[in-house]
C-alpha cells in the first residue's frame, strides 16, 4: 500500500477535528473532520500551520509543478489563493499573522512579504551564475524540462554542443522550479560549454496521484525512460545539440540514475558521473525502501531489476563513481560492492572518495567535486 506522508498533516484543531490530506479525483486534497476542502485541481504539498480559525498549506496546480503557492483555508472564508503567478513561494504562518517568502527565476533568492505588503531588506550577496533557462511546457504524460544554454555561445549558428543531464528524478524532490537560485550549479556546467538538461520525469512530485505512483515497484524503467524521452524532445526543440556526446551526472537517487543510464542505455549516454547511487535497494532504508518497492519477498522481480548490480555488464561508457566514506544516509556499501563487482569481471571505471564526508558535500569537498566533473566531462566528450 502507498502510504504518502504529507508535512504538517496529522494534527488536532479541535477535539474531534483532524487535519489530513488524501488521494481523491487524482489529486492530493485537503481533509478537515470529514471534509474534503481544497479544490480537485490543486495538488496539496503541505500544512503550513493549522487553527480551527484558519489552515495555512503550500501546494500548486496540477498542470504545473514549477511552481509552489500558498493557500488558506478558513471555515468562515473557504479557500483561497494567497499567491499567484510563475515563482515558488513559502510561508511562516502564527495566528492571524502570514509572511511570505516568494523566488522568481528572473532574480536571486527569495522576498520576504509581510501582511503590511512591505517586504524584508535583502543583505544576501548576488551570484556569480546568471542562468540562462529555458522551462518547456509539458504535456500530460511527459517530464518536464529545464534547459540551461552558455551564455556566450549561439547554438542556432552552427557548431554542436554536447549534452549534459542534471536529475534527480526520483520521488519527493523537484529540480525544474520557477527559481533563480534552483539553477545555479546547472548553469557552471552549461558555461563550461555543455546544453544542460534537468528533467523531473514520474515519481516526482506535484502532477497528481497517478504521476507521483508510476514508479511503485520499480524505480528503474519509468524513470530512466522518462530522462532519454526528455533528451529527445529537447533536441527536437533546440538546435545544435550533439547526440552523439551526452553525459549525464547526478547524487543520491540521481547518481543511482546516472550509473543505471550508463549500464543500460549505452547507446544514448557516452559517460557518468554517479555520486552516492544506491546500487542495491535492499541495502537502503526500509521505510523510503518499501515506500515505494514494497517487501522484498512481495516485488523480488522489481527488486532484481532496480537494482544497479544487476546491469553491470551493460557499461560500456565512461563511469566516475564518487562518495563520501562516512555517508550514512546511501551507506559506502552501496560503492563498495558496486567497485567489487566491476572489478571481478575486468571492467574499467573511475573513482573518487571523500574520507570523512557524509552524504552531502561542502566546503572544498564540493568544489573538488565539481573540477574533478568538469575535467572528468571534458576528457570523455569535448573533441
Amino acid at each position: 500500500m502507498w502510504v504518502e506522508l504529507v508535512p504538517g498533516t496529522g494534527q488536532l484543531v479541535a477535539a474531534d477535528t483532524l487535519v489530513m490530506c488524501t488521494d481523491r479525483d487524482g489529486a492530493r486534497r485537503l481533509v478537515v473532520g470529514d471534509e474534503v476542502v481544497s479544490p480537485v485541481d490543486v495538488q496539496v504539498r503541505g500544512v503550513t500551520s493549522s487553527t480551527a480559525e484558519r489552515i495555512v498549506v503550500s501546494g500548486n496546480p496540477l498542470d504545473d509543478a514549477t511552481v509552489l503557492h500558498v493557500y488558506e483555508w478558513s471555515p468562515a472564508g473557504g479557500w483561497r489563493a494567497l499567491t499567484d503567478g510563475l515563482g515558488v513561494h513559502a510561508a511562516a504562518a502564527g495566528g492571524d499573522t502570514t509572511i511570505i517568502r516568494s523566488a522568481v527565476v528572473d532574480e536571486p533568492g527569495g522576498r520576504w512579504r509581510l501582511p503590511s505588503g512591505g517586504a524584508l531588506e535583502r543583505h544576501a550577496e548576488r551570484p556569480l551564475v546568471r542562468p540562462n533557462v529555458i522551462i518547456a511546457t509539458h504535456t500530460a504524460d511527459a517530464p518536464t524540462t529545464a534547459v540551461l544554454l552558455p551564455h556566450d555561445v549561439d547554438v542556432g549558428e552552427g557548431g554542436t554542443l554536447p549534452v549534459l543531464l542534471d536529475p534527480y528524478g526520483g520521488p519527493h524532490a523537484l529540480r525544474v522550479t520557477q527559481s533563480y537560485n534552483a539553477h545555479l550549479t546547472s548553469q557552471w556546467f552549461a558555461d563550461q560549454g555543455f546544453a544542460v538538461i534537468v528533467a523531473d520525469g514520474r515519481g516526482t512530485p506535484g502532477r497528481g496521484s497517478t504521476w507521483e505512483r508510476a514508479v511503485h515497484g520499480d524505480l528503474a524503467n519509468p524513470t530512466l525512460d522518462d530522462q532519454v524521452d526528455a533528451l529527445h524532445a529537447v533536441a527536437e526543440q533546440v538546435p545544435g545539440l550533439d547526440l552523439g556526446r551526452v553525459a549525464i551526472r547526478g547524487w543520491s537517487f540521481g547518481g543511482y540514475l546516472a550509473a543505471l543510464a550508463v549500464l543500460c542505455r549505452p547507446d544514448v549516454f557516452h559517460a557518468a558521473i554517479a555520486g552516492a547511487p544506491v546500487t542495491e535497494w535492499r541495502l537502503y532504508d526500509t521505510h523510503y525502501t518499501e515506500h515505494y518497492m514494497g517487501l522484498p519477498a512481495d516485488n523480488a522481480e522489481g527488486y532484481r531489476d532496480s537494482t544497479i548490480l544487476a546491469h553491470i555488464d551493460g557499461l560500456a561508457s565512461h563511469l566516475l563513481l564518487l562518495h563520501g566514506m562516512a555517508d550514512d544516509n546511501v551507506l559506502f556499501t552501496n560503492s563498495t560492492r558496486l567497485m567489487s563487482a566491476l572489478q571481478q569481471r575486468g571492467v574499467e571505471f573511475e573513482l573518487m572518495t571523500y574520507p570523512g564526508a557524509k552524504h552531502g558535500l561542502r566546503g572544498k569537498d564540493n568544489l573538488h567535486r565539481l573540477k574533478l566533473t568538469e575535467d572528468f566531462f571534458a576528457r570523455c566528450l569535448k573533441p
